[in-house]
């Protein structure tokens, strides 16, 4: 067996089914599950209709590269969204089956494990950046983002010495849990430091799509290089996906763009990898990213739960409306999985401890004493739940 699946941690949700286990939740109080990060609004209809009028496609096998029809879309999407010169979508584009397989996959083709490699993690983060790079062979770095720093992550903390070794850097934005979005600065001084020391850049952009204000979009990475005047997107790789855009998370299709040196070996490495796309998934994709009306009413239903959400829960706790994504990073009066548990055991509702998503690193855990909300339920259920979890709290 490979040894480096030693290596690897249980699952946030393993460990979270380990604390709810032998605890009874109140009868009086109907299940509500608020842990995962799974969208529960309905897939759009032009998604819908146009799998049903592309089923011709399951008989035949899918090229890795993709359609040029998908991949022409997307380069067009993201030329739009993010106000970019022309990106060439026979080099700087290629579809994915959803943005966790990419981000997986793509530590498996950067890293060299001959030379000592060290990945750097967020710190929270989502656990496929972990996973990805210890099953590389790597040894990962925790960057942590704390409250004090406004949740940035705190990539110059990094120590200096550590540098020469960073073959792989995960960013999220907007992040998961916290929902902060990285600033033109913080890319800044990132390109910098992938151009000094040579690494690659994994931008996590799933969430990108949602946030609250119509006319301020969140920054994205290769905008963010367009405006600071790099051509070519050198050692950047973006991950996007139609999970929570398009409320497809079954549909496990999103791209990797960017760098086209590192997607040609990317590309390489999921040939053999067998990561191709359905081309019945292909067609549905392509009605998805050149659609945005169902993007903007998916938003509305997020900013609706926002807007009445916060009220309730701040106080008695301490959060924050999140730059974007869908999650509640909220404060808790004790440790976290006290916190959760008893939430469980009393309300029956289910939230995430934040300790489970994150590790120790600089003598701190940055994820203790945080729950992570998923605000991904119909609007009675999440502002219910919230409520709940409001009345819990003024009883601890």
């Amino acid at each position: 067996m490979n040894p480096d699946l030693d290596r690897l941690q249980p699952y946030p949700f393993e460990k979270l089914r380990a604390l709810f286990a032998g605890v009874e939740p109140a009868a009086a109080h109907a299940p509500i599950s608020l842990s995962i990060g799974e969208p529960r609004h309905a897939t759009p209809e032009v998604v819908k209709d146009a799998l049903a009028a592309h089923l011709g496609g399951l008989s035949t096998y899918p090229a890795t590269a993709g359609t040029p029809a998908l991949r022409e879309a997307i380069a067009a999407w993201l030329s739009q969204r993010y106000r970019l010169p022309r990106v060439d979508p026979a080099t700087q584009v290629l579809p994915v089956n959803g943005s966790r397989e990419a981000l997986f996959a793509i530590a498996q083709t950067v890293v060299d494990r001959t030379r000592g490699a060290i990945v750097v993690s967020p710190n929270p983060f989502y656990q496929i950046y972990e996973g990805a790079a210890l099953l590389a062979g790597a040894t990962v770095h925790y960057a942590n983002a704390v409250r004090e720093r406004g949740f940035a992550t705190d990539y110059q903390g990094v120590p200096l010495e550590l540098w020469e070794r960073v073959q792989l850097v995960y960013a999220c934005s907007p992040a998961n849990p916290t929902g902060r979005v990285m600033s033109l600065d913080d890319w800044a001084w990132l390109f910098a430091a992938a151009d000094r020391h040579g690494f690659v850049i994994a931008a996590d952009e799933c969430y990108s799509e949602l946030y609250f204000d119509e006319a301020r979009a969140p920054l994205g990475a290769l905008e963010a290089a367009h405006r600071l005047g790099r051509t070519g997107f050198a050692r950047l790789v973006v991950f996007s996906s139609l999970s929570k855009r398009s409320n497809a998370p079954g549909l496990r299709s999103g791209f990797a763009a960017g760098d086209a040196a590192v997607l040609k070996r990317f590309l390489l490495y999921r040939t053999y990898h067998g990561g191709a796309m359905s081309p019945t998934v292909q067609a549905a994709s392509v009605a998805a990213w050149r659609d945005e009306t169902h993007v903007v009413a998916n938003r509305r239903l997020y900013r609706d739960k926002f807007a009445t959400a916060l009220p309730l829960v701040c106080p008695p706790l301490e959060t924050a409306q999140p730059d974007g994504g869908f999650y509640l990073w909220i404060r808790t009066p004790g440790p976290d999985t006290e916190f959760a548990r008893e939430l469980y055991r009393q309300y029956n509702v289910a939230v995430l401890p934040g300790s489970y998503l994150a590790r120790e690193a600089g003598g701190v855990n940055p994820g203790a004493r945080y729950i992570r909300v998923a605000l991904v339920a119909q609007f009675d259920e999440c502002i219910e739940g919230v409520r709940r979890i409001a009345e819990f709290a003024r009883s601890v």
